[in-house]
């Protein structure tokens, strides 16, 4: 009888991955990626933005390679947008209208589209420079042809971006074509069924959770949680011993307990109203904090703000356990630094992150409670 050999182990793809982070929080989500894939990822640095759309270094960009699942890399949660990136060896790129080139770059798509069910994509989008010039227009169109898709010059779920390749790269006489993972950003949340002027976008929320260092036994805390995104995030972080949330105003607890109901988690999370000036809370209870302060734009005004801010950093000390994270997104900056670096202040800068948020650049102010 004849021996069977053993089948030797096919080597997994190699896939490479572009996402687009909220620029100044590029060392969360690596963390994030890091943390969750571990041994799959390997990361690149990015470079200097130019003219041709190219990422900036950090920039609001991560790009790793990837050696596992897909379907995996969808379960991001501080990632606005993800990206499966090839380069392509040509000079112009009219090249792409080629067959070889044509093939690969709808095996790309194929990837992208065999994450999702069969009826995910309807519309297709081409995003370059010169998207209006007659190459770029008859790719598109070929692609949508190919692809049985509604060209759309708007929205779209199926979303191509074309670009010349970085020139820091030793092959850089190329184009990169990149196609979105999935049909909408990672960052829309689908829990997310009841909007709320100045709500903070999902992404965004998820990172300053993690930036309090989630744990199970956490009391978690959300001071003026409006429609209730930083609640949902924590939950989806994962387990916590209680989740409480305080607004002053009924119309934003009413859309909070909607958006909570529709994650699946209304009833684990406490809502309340309460001034976050003076909560209806024990001292030394909470061990976890965040806030979406107002900015003085959308939301307060910086009179209102000069007033409220202390006493809201002072009520949070107040509840706060000894070692406690209050992590705090505000445009208030010298407010803040103000009140953080006066000799009795409760709280301990631990690091202040600067982001970018549709043309705005709040910090985010990691504190830890003075033990």
């Amino acid at each position: 009888m004849a021996r069977t050999q053993p089948r030797t182990p096919s080597r997994p793809q190699t896939y490479y991955i572009e996402a687009d982070v909220a620029e100044g929080l590029e060392s969360v989500s690596t963390s994030e990626i890091r943390t969750r894939f571990d041994k799959f990822v390997r990361f690149f640095s990015t470079i200097k933005a130019s003219k041709d759309g190219a990422p900036a270094e950090g920039g609001g960009v991560v790009l790793f390679s990837f050696d596992g699942d897909l379907r995996d890399l969808l379960k991001l949660q501080t990632v606005q947008a993800l990206y499966l990136l090839q380069r392509y060896p040509i000079p112009r790129p009219k090249a792409l209208l080629g067959d070889e080139h044509l093939r690969n770059v709808r095996a790309q798509i194929a990837a992208v589209r065999g994450l999702h069910a069969g009826n995910a994509f309807k519309s297709l989008r081409l995003n370059a420079a010169g998207s209006d010039s007659a190459v770029m227009m008859r790719l598109k169109s070929d692609l949508a042809e190919a692809e049985g898709l509604v060209m759309s010059d708007d929205e779209a779920d199926l979303l191509i971006r074309v670009r010349p390749t970085p020139s820091i790269h030793e092959d850089s006489v190329g184009w990169d074509v990149l196609v979105r993972l999935s049909p909408r950003p990672l960052a829309t949340r689908a829990w997310r069924v009841c909007n709320f002027e100045g709500a903070l976008n999902g992404a965004v929320a998820h990172a300053m959770v993690r930036l309090t260092h989630p744990n199970p036994r956490d009391v978690y805390l959300n001071i003026a949680c409006g429609s209730g995104t930083l609640l949902v995030e924590r939950l989806l972080t994962g387990p916590a011993r209680h989740l409480i949330g305080c607004d002053i105003d009924p119309t934003a607890l009413a859309c909070a307990r909607q958006n909570a109901t529709a994650a699946g988690a209304g009833s684990r999370i406490a809502l309340y109203q309460a001034n976050g000036c003076a909560l209806p809370l024990a001292s030394r209870s909470i061990n976890a904090i965040t806030a979406d302060l107002p900015f003085g734009h959308l939301v307060g005004s910086h009179a209102e703000n000069l007033r409220i801010y202390p006493l809201i950093l002072e009520e949070a000390a107040r509840v706060a356990r000894p070692r406690a994270f209050f992590t705090v997104i505000t445009h208030e900056v010298r407010l803040m630094d103000q009140l953080l670096l006066a000799d009795d202040s409760p709280w301990t800068i631990e690091k202040v992150l600067k982001v970018e948020l549709g043309g705005l650049h709040p910090r985010i102010f990691v504190l830890q409670k003075t033990g």
